[in-house]
């Protein structure tokens, strides 16, 4: 009798999700008082074949190995192993080298952005932003997978670990989701994997790069935004090229 291959039962495809900001109501930062969620959306052989080979390449540029993880905050308040960042010759190269990668690199974005402020006065007792992004992300990267003929089989998404309670909470969040309590109104074919926060995915490490400039886009529209611009042509969009509603959500 043949025995399956392993990975056999999988999508071409693999999502990573983090975010920017806390999905936190009890204490709201007036100077960035959004939570973001951005899924990320490879092609798994281009991922592992040619976008993980050109990042590790532009850490061993700067950093002679590629252990260092890229964080966004750490970028833009460099300290520590980005502490070289301070100066702007260095600065400005490793921009438009990491830019240039983001630019070249072939994947899909999909936001959900939770205005906290407004979403408290909205609501009397309003539901976790936590929950109403991932509700968001999910149901759009399943409408994505299934105009590729991908959702007979299962997709891998991974998220970062943040702690057993917040662990768990995600957990159950995602199997109701993923169960069929979502706008689809069917279970969605996603498996969750939560990995550590020193992990060094090359997946996560994007999708962190791209949350932030979603959030400062949400909430100053009209502020000169580069590292938006790099990744608008990423987001998923309508054949009319809109993305609100298809590849991002702005509540409330």
């Amino acid at each position: 009798m043949a025995i399956a291959i392993p990975g056999s039962a999988y999508s071409d495809y693999i999502v990573f999700i983090d975010e920017s900001g806390d999905h936190g109501l009890k204490s709201i930062d007036a100077n960035y008082p959004v939570f973001v969620l951005c899924a990320a959306l490879f092609n798994r052989r281009e991922y592992i074949e040619a976008i993980c080979p050109a990042l590790n390449t532009l850490k061993m540029d700067f950093w002679g190995h590629d252990e260092v993880i890229l964080h966004e905050h750490d970028i833009r308040k460099p300290k520590n192993q980005f502490a070289f960042l301070q100066d702007v010759a260095n600065r400005e190269e490793f921009q438009e080298k990491l830019s240039g990668f983001l630019a070249w690199a072939r994947f899909k974005l999909v936001f959900s952005v939770i205005h906290k402020d407004r979403y408290v006065e909205r609501y009397q007792v309003p539901r976790n932003p936590y929950d109403v992004a991932m509700s968001f992300v999910l149901e759009r990267v399943f409408l994505d997978l299934h105009s590729k003929g991908q959702t007979n089989k299962r997709t891998k998404v991974i998220v970062e670990c943040r702690g057993a309670n917040e662990d768990a909470q995600l957990g159950e969040a995602f199997a109701r989701i993923g169960g069929g309590e979502n706008a689809c109104g069917r279970p969605l074919p996603f498996d969750l994997l939560m990995i550590p926060k020193l992990s060094n995915s090359i997946g996560l490490q994007i999708a962190d790069l791209c949350a932030r400039p979603m959030g400062i886009r949400s909430l100053r529209p009209n502020q000169a935004n580069r590292a938006y611009e790099i990744i608008a042509e990423k987001i998923r969009r309508d054949q009319q090229g809109r993305a609100e509603g298809w590849g991002v959500k702005v509540s409330p």
